[in-house]
């Protein structure tokens, strides 16, 4: 669900989008310098906290901006990805309104490339 707004959304600003579903071809992807990578923290199969690391700990990916989502009550996993090393952990609510804004400021930026969102499946913006 929250895969096709992020694609339709992105697709209306401009913006292409990558959906990967494991964290090796999350970091592959990376590795082609994406303006964002939106990580669903629920989404065992990619690894999130180990993926967030991962991106941080490369000269080549540090640099890219990580945004997660996650569900308000799940603060112990949101601590745990901000200690891991991401730049931004915000409600699933809060992610799912704001959505078209984060969006829109990406391709003010000029970035049409976005890196893998971890979301069923991931993708890269």
């Amino acid at each position: 669900m929250f895969m096709v707004k992020i694609q339709d959304t992105a697709k209306r600003n401009g913006l292409e989008t990558i959906a990967v579903k494991t964290k090796a071809l999350a970091l592959a992807k990376a590795a082609e310098s994406p303006a964002l990578i939106v990580i669903d923290l629920n989404y065992a199969p990619a690894q999130p906290l180990e993926l967030i690391q991962a991106l941080k700990a490369d000269e080549t990916t540090r640099t890219i901006h990580l945004l997660a989502f996650v569900s308000h009550v799940q603060t112990e996993l949101r601590a745990a990805a901000v200690t891991a090393g991401c730049d931004t952990v915000i409600p699933r609510s809060q992610f799912a309104q704001t959505l078209p804004t984060l969006l829109a400021e990406e391709a003010k930026k000029g970035r049409r490339n976005m890196p893998p969102i971890d979301t069923p499946p991931m993708a890269t913006i």
